[in-house]
């Protein structure tokens, strides 16, 4: 796709208000579009983890409203984007309506153009893509950061397993919630599949 295109199949508010799990799913395939210093980067969505609101115990939002959680609060279609282990970014999507603290991880994009470096990891693509806390907040619908439909992309089988790292959420952990496109070279970590 060319500029213009990507332009032109920028995901809508609507799209990121519904159902987070559906949310996830329908983000893989579709591209991650940043444009920075005049250079635009784009990675295709491979792999996501869906959290859903302040009952998901590994949500960020299960602790309540806070500074660093109010953007995951607010209205869909929003960047979260967080600081782990003092040093890699986390870029996520906010969905649903208004005050359910609802959001979307991308954990891998595929690189589609003007991306170097490893991204295979949610920590490994911001720096690839260039994203950091000053996109947290970021509106999904603006110009220079957002998510483009490929309306020419395959239908693609998807592998549901559980998220990474959440060993401390209880019964959390083990949900399904991490969504992956089958046999993709950059998914961040494969796992044995439910």
């Amino acid at each position: 796709m060319s500029c213009s295109e990507y332009q032109m199949n920028k995901l809508p508010r609507e799209f990121y208000a519904g159902d987070t799990i559906e949310v996830a799913k329908s983000l893989l395939g579709q591209h991650l579009v940043h444009r920075s210093q005049g250079i635009e980067r784009v990675g295709k969505i491979v792999e996501v983890e869906a959290y859903l609101g302040e009952h998901d115990l590994a949500a960020h939002s299960s602790k309540g409203r806070t500074k660093r959680t109010e953007v995951i609060f607010g209205p869909a279609g929003f960047a979260y984007v967080y600081l782990i282990y003092g040093i890699y970014h986390c870029f996520n999507v906010v969905t649903e309506s208004q005050g359910i603290g609802s959001a979307i991880l991308i954990r891998a994009i595929e690189p589609v153009m003007n991306i170097t470096g490893r991204t295979q990891g949610p920590g490994l693509l911001c720096q690839a893509m260039t994203l950091d806390k000053q996109h947290n907040g970021h509106d999904l619908l603006s110009d220079d950061l957002f998510i483009a439909k490929d309306h020419t992309a395959p239908v693609m089988p998807i592998i549901e397993a559980p998220r990474i790292g959440v060993h401390y959420a209880k019964d959390w952990a083990l949900k399904p919630l991490r969504f992956y496109i089958e046999g993709n070279a950059f998914v961040s970590k494969l796992v044995k599949k439910l």
